[in-house]
């Protein structure tokens, strides 16, 4: 167990942190408080400005042996709170809605543990990842020229789960949450006198035709709606309560999902190809763009198995079907066996992305002691 100096100074982090949220690309501020919580743990070696504002702490044992990285979140999200507690969001329009700050308590929780007794091999990388949110951290802090340095042998993360019991370690193999993308489809034809719409070129239909092909996609793909499936997150048709006009632009917007990557981008080319199709045939010019793109979050069965036997019997549940939502972990999990695992956050905690959401601080000590458990287990 981690003693309780270094939980309650890990609390006292993870309300700073939410009381002052950065937003995706912008967390120079929180790798900074980070760095200044680690730095009397006197770890072996600390890497900054990975990927942009990451940062590695890295605790080595004397004799050789595997990496092993846990990696946390160092974003918020752009949402005004709607909490009263004390530590609330200072930053307007801008607040730690996923449980990102809980999640960097943990890590720096477990920083303390490692800085009293260092593993007995290899060596426990501590990754704070910037920009989760967009899906662009994960990919920068691999391309850093410096990530090799650091390159995980197994890799592990985990985000709180709101509704399910407070500790509930929640996992699966293969597929633990869904791939998704944002698709951006823009339409461009001619205004014209709205006693006269014959005389433009109004791109009002084909919005209408893929806003209904994007809700029957599943159907016109043949999979499973549950797994696979897109959502329209946006729309707009002209200028606002321009009476006197017939449209000459349009734009939808939609995120796809699906457990699968293959999947996922069969779904996209069937959308991009239809709205080419559809934007021709009616003399519209068009474009198509691909934004916060992430890959499917894929569970070894190693890793899963670790994570088991560091919990203990009976403090698992194994979701049917994998989450819906998606997370950029899955481009670590595609270059080293490695787990995402749920932690429950209390079943009637407000949900990931609610303004009234607040990760309950009696959920740091329970993630830090199951990762302790997971990085002794694995270099022991």
């Amino acid at each position: 167990m981690i003693n309780e100096e270094v939980i309650q100074r890990a609390v006292a982090l993870r309300r700073r942190l939410h009381r002052q949220p950065e937003l995706s690309g912008r967390e120079r501020r929180t790798a900074e408080r980070i760095a200044r919580f680690v730095a009397p743990l006197r770890p072996d070696l600390v890497l900054r400005g990975l990927g942009g504002h990451g940062l590695a702490v890295v605790f080595t044992g004397p004799e050789p042996g595997p990496t092993v990285m846990l990696r946390c979140e160092l974003d918020a999200l752009p949402i005004r709170e709607a909490g009263a507690a004390g530590h609330r969001s200072a930053a307007d329009g801008c607040m730690h809605a996923c449980g990102h700050d809980g999640h960097m308590a943990i890590l720096a929780a477990v920083g303390g543990g490692l800085a009293r007794t260092r593993p007995r091999r290899g060596r426990a990388v501590l990754l704070f990842q910037p920009a989760e949110e967009t899906g662009r951290g994960a990919a920068a802090v691999l391309a850093d020229p410096r990530f090799p340095d650091i390159a995980p042998d197994l890799v592990f993360a985990l985000h709180n789960l709101p509704g399910y019991p407070l500790g509930r370690i929640v996992l699966r193999s293969g597929s633990m949450c869904c791939a998704s993308t944002g698709m951006v489809i823009s339409l461009h034809g001619v205004t014209a006198h709205a006693a006269q719409p014959e005389t433009g070129r109004s791109p009002a239909r084909v919005m209408a035709r893929l806003i209904d092909l994007l809700h029957r996609l599943p159907d016109r793909l043949g999979l499973d709606p549950a797994l696979s499936f897109a959502t329209v997150v946006g729309a707009r048709l002209g200028a606002d309560e321009a009476f006197g006009t017939a449209p000459g632009e349009a734009r939808v917007l939609a995120t796809l999902r699906s457990d699968r990557d293959e999947t996922l981008q069969r779904m996209a080319a069937f959308v991009a190809t239809s709205a080419r199709r559809l934007a021709r045939r009616h003399g519209l010019g068009y474009e198509i763009e691909r934004r916060d793109e992430f890959a499917a979050t894929v569970n070894a069965s190693r890793a899963v198995g670790l994570v088991r036997r560091a919990a203990g019997a009976g403090r698992t549940s194994v979701p049917r079907r994998p989450f819906p939502w998606s997370e950029d972990f899955g481009q670590f999990t595609a270059i080293a066996p490695g787990a995402l695992v749920g932690l429950g956050a209390g079943e009637r905690a407000a949900a990931l992305h609610d303004p009234a959401y607040d990760f309950p601080d009696e959920l740091v000590p329970l993630g830090a002691d199951l990762l302790s458990r997971l990085v002794r287990l694995c270099l022991e």
